[in-house]
Formats: structure tokens, sequence, C-alpha cells
């Protein structure tokens, strides 16, 4: 476990309580816990699910359909 010395203003420090008080969590260290798990799901790059990358794998050794432009692509779809 990392500890670390913050600074936080008077608003930051009401919020880590509130979260702390409706969270039930014994201390503000959950409470920051809490809200960096919050952000990390929220706005991060999220982990591809397993089924996802099988998927992935699938459609890349699939065939692939050459071509140079998307006039030669269409003619190609089309017959």
């Amino acid at each position: 476990m990392v500890q670390s010395i913050i600074d936080i203003g008077e608003d930051e420090d009401r919020i880590l309580n509130i979260v702390k008080a409706k969270y039930g969590f014994k201390n503000k260290s959950q409470a920051v816990a809490m809200i960096a798990k919050i952000y990390e799901e929220s706005f991060l790059e999220p982990e591809l699910r397993p089924e996802y990358l099988e998927k992935l794998k699938k459609i890349s050794k699939g065939k692939h359909i050459p071509f140079k432009d998307i006039n030669d692509l269409r003619r190609q779809i089309e017959g």
C-alpha cells in the first residue's frame, strides 16, 4: 500500500466526507480509492473483454477482399 500526503481544498474535503458517509467507509482513504476506481471505469481506456478479443481474432483470420480504392471495392461487392 502506498501512502501519500496531499493538500486539498475545503470543497474537496467536504466531497470526501460525503462519499465516506454515503458508502459507510471508515476513512477518507477508502473514499479516495472509490473515486479513483470510478474515474478509471468512466474515463480511462477500458480493458477488452475476452469474448471481444476472440471475435477480433476470428475477424483477422477471415478472408479479406483486396481493393485499391473505394470504387474498386464497390465493384467487387456489387459484382
